[in-house]
């Protein structure tokens, strides 16, 4: 690595670090004016509020990584540019394509710890986060669907008219094993409670249907234990609870989701999309940032990171916009979120060609 790519490097990190702090600061400044409120009527506690903030920030500073990166690109190149640095680094021989070098290496070191983060390391904090939320700043949820259907397995289909989250009680089950258009057992019962000492399910005034050919079997009783394909945790407020997973478990609850026919899978598979496209996304706008801020101006370098603002938040509406539109079902998941890296990328390759650097 030459000298001039060390000092590009040192000055794009620094650059970055520097945006991200100051970027977090002010939000954190403004989310603790609007919920120190909602802590006063809570009545949390000084220590459960700094846990809290320690897992919000991680969050956030990760959440708007491929905006900070693209703010300190602009920043630094603009200010190089109106150095007259750029000019005597292209002068010396260097081509424009060379100086990206030092750019791409540290955005790619900046999306490659990003995407362990995001993977991994963060949705584990998040759980906290999301819990103190729930618990503290949101109104407390009542589960109140009705004719709840659901597939909890290969040929097996679960009903309960309603249930209560509070008290962990459902009504008027029934569990049906069905192997193609024959039905072979079903289980219901009057009423089914969670019995959080056994970790079971209490099913109460119950019956047993099974069908073996001809043959009809019928089992009935007042009470029975069982461990049944559902987990009370399931009609709890799962608020943004996507953000609390690794990768890994998404792709279980995608996978879940999915054999269950749920309406809200695209909002998982969004999710899961979006961790794998912010890596691309922190590359692209990175080549943008130069490409836009690389060229001397007689104004100094304020149009240029004006332009770097405009254009890092058209990206983020494009982004909102096209995300939402896959989260309603109204395009694939993937398609949605690659969108506006698609789009960015060509036009940052257009720019490349026709912008005069």
């Amino acid at each position: 690595m030459k000298l001039i790519d060390k000092y590009i490097l040192k000055k794009f990190l620094g650059a970055f670090v520097f945006t991200v702090l100051i970027i977090v600061s002010v939000i954190l400044v403004i989310d603790v004016t609007e919920k120190t409120d909602k802590f006063v009527k809570a009545g949390v506690s000084t220590g459960e509020i700094l846990s809290y903030y320690l897992d919000f920030i991680p969050w956030i500073a990760n959440f708007i990584t491929p905006l900070t990166t693209f703010i300190a690109t602009v920043f630094i190149t603009a200010q190089m540019a109106g150095r007259t640095e750029i000019v005597a680094i292209l002068s010396s021989g260097v081509s424009f394509r060379r100086m990206l070098l030092p750019y791409f290496i540290g955005a790619s070191a900046i999306a490659t710890l990003s995407f362990v983060l995001t993977g991994w390391i963060i949705p584990n904090s998040n759980k906290s986060r999301l819990a103190f939320e729930i618990e503290h700043l949101k109104s407390k949820f009542y589960y109140n669907e009705r004719n709840i259907h659901l597939q909890v397995a290969p040929n097996t289909y679960l009903y309960m008219r309603s249930y209560n989250n509070q008290s962990n009680v459902g009504y008027n089950f029934t569990l049906e094993r069905v192997e193609g258009t024959q039905l072979k057992e079903k289980l219901s019962a009057n009423r089914i409670s969670w019995d959080n000492n056994k970790e079971k399910w209490k099913l109460t005034t119950w019956k047993t249907l099974s069908i073996d050919s001809a043959l009809e079997t019928l089992d009935k009783g007042k009470e029975m234990d069982t461990t049944l394909a559902i987990h009370p945790s399931e009609f709890e407020n799962n608020y943004r609870n996507y953000d609390g997973m690794t990768i890994d478990e998404l792709n279980g609850e995608i996978d879940k989701l999915t054999l269950r026919g749920a309406s809200n899978v695209e909002i998982y598979q969004v999710e899961k999309y979006t961790r794998f496209t912010s890596p691309f996304a922190i590359l692209i706008l990175t080549f943008m940032g130069v490409i836009v801020s690389s060229k001397k101006t007689r104004g100094g370098a304020g149009f240029q990171i004006a332009l770097g603002f405009l254009l890092s938040f058209l990206f983020i509406i494009f982004f909102i916009l096209s995300k939402s539109i896959a989260e309603a079902g109204n395009m694939h998941p993937m398609l949605g979120v690659w969108i506006p890296n698609i789009v960015f990328g060509g036009i940052s390759l257009l720019m490349y060609k026709y912008v005069p650097r």
